[in-house]
């Protein structure tokens, strides 16, 4: 199969890359790849909303540019963080234009504040905005002739010089998995685009959904893609503590820009003692003093109290956690809720150009699989929908002009090598597959997680080292399976994270390690 440009993920940025450029040229071919249903991943369960400098009276550009730059921790490409702020309202008019909804008030978006932000500008749809964006990208790509899309399908490699024999250092598609057959399919294409989101699922407990194993990420460092900041891993202070499982329900930031307080077991508010901003100070303070107050506590939680938010408007503003919380038994806004800090967004990733190019010619990254330099040590909250669509308009000017280059004949990608697998002697059981990440994900986050010690990412780097060890033989002696494919690019992520955050000698942002506070 081949294809003029192959996209893979289908959040927010590798939608709205697929719109712009088939709207610009019916002529274009693209494949879209989805790893479960088109509707299923990160984007659907944003929660906050965009940030958008709306009210020119109180806010301005360079608050919202500053605020970015605090929160990165002095570690943001200034650059970036013009552009990307200056470009907020035009990325913000299309999605508007191609209908998604917004809450507003008195016929004016209605600006919600979160985290870090010095004023009211983040635009919402209740607490259900990345869901709202989901589902009206994803209609909008359908209706297009010009692209195709395959579910229930995963990466397994990208195709590069080293499957060619060629030497031009490009990327030529990839080969991806169909999860029902289990058959490996090879899918040429003059560009690929990674919009996989990150890897939550190396921790035991995350706000991603359980699709969110690093797949871009770890197919890019086997192909030797440039990569830099995987340790700062955003932890969200508020995550719902209910039953013990990986994935937990998130706790929008915009409830604590209402009025949530932050209390521990004594019922103290303790985040003022830390921060003048208190419950507002960017999530890397409030996730750590949250962890804090749960290991000096007998409780694994601390309390989210959203007595001061009338019931009417937690049912207008926050359906979604109100009618969560009420099904576990927690009645708002008279009961607090239980909160813990997840595993939440990787600020990190591949390093990419100001139109989303990777080290890796023809091969692009958009979304929280990105490098960009928007984010640096620490994300701005409600920051990443707006970097998803600003590089995804970017990637699509960019890869729309490089099809008109000297690329390729489409001979050339119809020539490339099927999947070469191994003789499988084995097969694979899930048992074997699901120990070994349940046991990776308990080290990271032990050992690599919200505090870090130079003993303790030692000690990690080894543990995943056997694992590592473990998951080749899997690879090699049995019938590659989607949960084979996911542990293979979780642990290679893992072991580079913990690397790169050995490198790291001093506490920025996110990144905490407790030999240099």
């Amino acid at each position: 199969m081949t294809t003029d440009i192959l996209v893979i993920g289908t959040g927010i940025s590798g939608l709205t890359f697929a719109i712009k450029v088939a709207e610009e040229n019916p002529e274009i071919s693209l494949t879209l790849i989805s790893k479960g249903d088109i509707n299923e991943g990160n984007t659907r369960y944003a929660q906050g909303g965009i940030a958008v400098v709306k009210n020119l009276k109180k806010d301005s550009t360079e608050k919202h540019i500053e605020d970015t730059m605090t929160a990165g921790d002095g570690t943001c490409d200034s650059k970036v963080v013009k552009f990307v702020v200056e470009e907020a309202n035009k990325r913000l008019d299309e999605l508007i234009k191609w209908g998604t909804a917004f809450d507003k008030k008195e016929e004016q978006l209605d600006l919600g504040i979160e985290g870090g932000h010095s004023e009211k500008r983040i635009v919402h749809y209740k607490d259900q905005t990345g869901k709202q964006i989901q589902e009206v990208l994803t209609a909008k790509v359908k209706s297009f002739s010009n692209i195709t899309i395959l579910e229930n399908h995963t990466l397994v490699d990208l195709i590069t010089d080293h499957h060619s024999k060629s030497k031009m250092n490009r990327c030529y598609g990839a080969y991806i998995i169909s999860q029902e057959e289990e058959e490996i399919i090879k899918i040429g294409a003059k560009i690929t685009i990674l919009s996989t989101g990150g890897a939550g699922s190396l921790y035991a407990y995350t706000t991603n959904p359980s699709v969110a194993t690093g797949d871009g990420l770890g197919a890019a460092y086997r192909a030797k893609v440039q990569m830099d900041g995987l340790p700062f891993v955003q932890f969200h202070p508020t995550a719902l503590r209910d039953k013990i499982e990986q994935n937990v329900f998130l706790i929008t930031e915009a409830v604590r820009g209402e009025g949530g307080k932050l209390r521990n077991s004594l019922r103290e508010r303790f985040m003022l003692k830390i921060d003048s901003r208190g419950e507002l100070a960017p999530r890397d303070i409030v996730a750590r003093e949250i962890q804090k107050q749960i290991e000096k506590q007998k409780e694994n939680f601390v309390l989210l109290d959203g007595s001061d938010i009338s019931e009417e408007r937690w049912k207008s503003h926050f359906p979604t956690i109100y009618n969560t919380c009420k099904s576990i038994g927690v009645f708002l806004p008279k009961d607090p809720i239980p909160v813990v800090p997840a595993a939440h967004y990787f600020c990190g990733g591949i390093i990419v150009n100001h139109q989303s190019e990777s080290s890796l010619k023809g091969l692009y990254a958009i979304g929280e699989c990105s490098a960009t330099g928007l984010h640096g040590a620490n994300r701005l909250a409600s920051n990443s929908l707006l970097e998803a669509l600003v590089f995804s308009h970017r990637a699509a000017i960019d890869c729309i002009k490089s099809l008109n280059q000297d690329l390729p004949s489409k001979s050339f990608y119809d020539k490339l090598p099927e999947w070469n697998g191994y003789d499988y002697s084995k097969n694979t059981t899930i048992q074997n597959v699901q120990v070994l990440r349940e046991q990776l994900q308990q080290i990271m986050t032990k050992y690599v997680g919200i505090f870090k010690t130079n003993d303790g990412l030692e000690k990690a780097e080894k543990k995943i080292n056997n694992i590592y060890l473990r998951v080749q033989k899997l690879y090699h002696e049995n019938k590659l399976t989607n949960g084979l494919c996911e542990l293979r690019n979780m642990v290679s992520i893992a072991y580079l994270l913990t690397k790169q955050a050995q490198e790291i000698k001093v506490n920025k942002g996110v990144f905490y390690n407790q030999n240099y506070a």
